[in-house]
């Protein structure tokens, strides 16, 4: 599966208020298949298959477990953003009286701790996931770490684990997009707390540590991103979370605004957007 430039999607002003529903939608819609070479990338690596038992930490509206289940494996994913793991739940279970035999039709979908995420056959996972990049959001390194220590107890001893985080920010053309978030939580001196902070080399290996996994190789994966309007490019950014921060200390007004005029260096002669990135993943072992 390739990047594509996403369709426009006409709907109101990016400046209105949106409702968790619709930014979840703009997630699954626009911004999600962005990260499809990552998801693909580590599931060639690591020969994801047919055997394959998998939990996906954070897996939102559900195309990484929709890529591996077509891959043969047998899928588990948690988030605790109800509205993005409605939109899971109607892609990856089957309709009542549908096809149970299918691939998708094996997945199971857990809102809240991974702890609850125990497998109903008892079988440990031999594989967990963390496709959403950690670093440049304040604590979600910490986050991921609480998510880990629930979750690596329901994996068999000696079982993968993939943590994911952005690239050299010299080789991530969004990089100085995401920085409007650091520079409206700043200016309006909001809590550093959810916000947006410059990510480090050593994030990932720092996240392992904490957690007790041992690092066992690491690779890049380049993720552009592409959009077909500057429309569905704030609405595909703003849908991150990322901006969160910066839109509780000013308003979605501004921050709109902001990112698309970060965004005017990227937009093409055809209207286009486009920003190349490379995303960097850590696989471990339990």
């Amino acid at each position: 599966m390739t990047p594509t430039l996403v369709r426009h999607h006409s709907c109101a002003d990016t400046a209105t208020p949106v409702d968790p529903g619709t930014r979840a939608r703009d997630w699954a819609e626009i911004q999600e298949r962005m990260l499809a070479p990552l998801y693909e990338a580590v599931y060639e690596r690591l020969e994801v298959g047919t055997g394959t038992r998998l939990l996906s930490l954070g897996c939102g509206s559900g195309l990484s477990l929709l890529i591996a289940a077509a891959r043969g494996a047998r899928v588990t994913g948690v988030d605790t953003d109800s509205e993005r793991l409605a939109l899971a739940r109607a892609r990856l279970l089957p309709d009542p009286g549908g096809d149970a035999g299918t691939p998708a039709g094996h997945a199971r979908l857990v809102d809240g701790d991974p702890s609850a995420a125990t497998p109903a056959d008892g079988a440990p996972y031999g594989l967990i996931t963390a496709f959403t990049p950690i670093g440049c959001s304040a604590g979600d390194g910490e986050r991921l770490v609480d998510a880990l220590r629930s979750a690596v107890p329901l994996a068999a001893r000696g079982s993968t684990v993939v943590l994911t985080g952005w690239g050299p920010p010299e080789r991530c053309a969004t990089a100085p997009v995401l920085r409007v978030a650091g520079r409206l939580c700043d200016g309006a001196r909001a809590p550093r707390t959810g916000g947006w902070r410059p990510w480090e080399r050593d994030d990932l290996e720092e996240v392992a540590f904490r957690a007790g996994l041992s690092p066992d190789g690491s690779g890049r994966v380049a993720c552009p991103f592409g959009y077909a309007d500057m429309d569905s490019a704030v609405r595909g950014l703003l849908s991150t979370r990322l901006f969160d921060a910066a839109v509780s200390a000013t308003d979605r007004d501004q921050v709109a605004k902001e990112v698309a005029e970060a965004l005017h260096p990227h937009l093409r002669g055809d209207g286009t957007i486009w920003m190349p990135n490379v995303f960097r993943y850590l696989v471990c072992t339990t």
